[in-house]
Parts: C-alpha cells; structure tokens; sequence
C-alpha cells in the first residue's frame, strides 16, 4: 500500500512539474480544443443535465464551455460540503463566489435529484488507457462518483493520459477520457 501511495505522489509531481513547462496560453488553446472534442461526444450532445466543475490554474479549463451551454442544458457544479461533493445548479457568473479551496462555486441551494444527471465530467491530475483516474488525493470525486450511476467522461491535457497509472480499488473508472487528441 505504502509503494502505491508513493507511486501516485510521484505522478502527481511529475504532472506538475509537466505542466508548468506550459504557459498559461498553451494551456487555454489546448483546454479549447479538449472542449471541441468533447461537444462532439454523443454523450455529451444527448446529455441535458450535466455535472461539470469549474477548473483551476493548470486543470483544463471548463469556464468557457460552461457559459456557452448553461442556458441550453443543466448544468451542475461542485460545492465542498465537509468530505464531500454537492452538485448545484449553475444560474450564470452572478452566483459564483471562492469555495473552500478558492475554486469558484454555486453560491444557491438549486441542487438536481441525481437521477436527473446524465453525465459527469471529472477532471484529474492522470488517466491511462484503462480509464483510469488520479485525482488529487483527497478522494472527493471517488466519493461523489460512487453514488452516481451515470456515464463519466475524465478530460486532460495529452500528456496527462498515460499507459498506466497506480490505481486502488475504490479508484472509479472513466467511461471516456477526452485530450486535445484523441478519445479513449
């Protein structure tokens, strides 16, 4: 267990490091056409409620996909609530303040029965060709997708999708993994 723990603090460094030798720019071109390839998913363009999060500096960028589509379809965003998850309903830039970990969250009450969601989209520090996901470690999204039964779509940069990442049992796969060139 402790070599598995090692090995995805590894990843995680060695996908910082790997994205810092990235400008802001190169970030938001990529993170554009990730966004491209993913309104051409069948999920995606079937899909009317879905749970999306707001990215932050180095994770691709959603804030322009969520603006584009949030009067057409539901869209829900994550709010920290203690250890986990809650998805609320997105009503425009107006009700958007810093949550617990500065990223900007739904400030209303409006949440969604989850029997509603037809998708999620996940972001994640790694995937690989399994679909498999590295978050950030503190499980919030292993959590939130255990209780979902809904399509997942994990979305990153090219040089985040890998072979082969180390993986737990609890660790959720993804459904689909969209980067700027290909979809697993």
């Amino acid at each position: 267990m402790e070599e598995l723990h090692k090995a995805k603090q590894q990843l995680r460094r060695d996908m910082a490091s790997l994205k810092s030798s990235y400008t802001k720019t190169a970030l938001q071109e990529t993170s554009a056409k990730i966004m491209e390839r993913l309104e051409a998913c069948s999920l995606f363009r079937q899909a009317e409620c879905i749970a999306l999060y707001h990215a932050i500096p180095g994770e691709v960028q959603t804030a322009g996909l969520i603006e584009k589509w949030y009067q057409q379809k539901k869209i829900l965003l994550p709010v920290v609530d203690g250890d986990d998850l809650r998805l609320i309903l997105y009503t425009g830039k107006d009700s958007l303040k810093p949550g617990s970990f500065g990223i900007l969250e739904p400030t209303g009450e409006n949440s969604v029965p989850e029997s509603e969601i037809d998708l999620i989209i996940v972001p994640g520090v790694a995937f690989d060709r399994k679909k498999n996901r590295l978050g950030r470690g503190k499980g919030f999204y292993d959590r939130l997708l255990s209780t979902l039964q809904v399509p997942k779509i994990g979305i990153c940069y090219d040089f985040q999708l890998k072979e082969q990442i180390p993986v737990e049992p609890f660790d959720k796969k993804m459904d689909l993994i969209v980067t700027e060139k290909e979809t697993v």
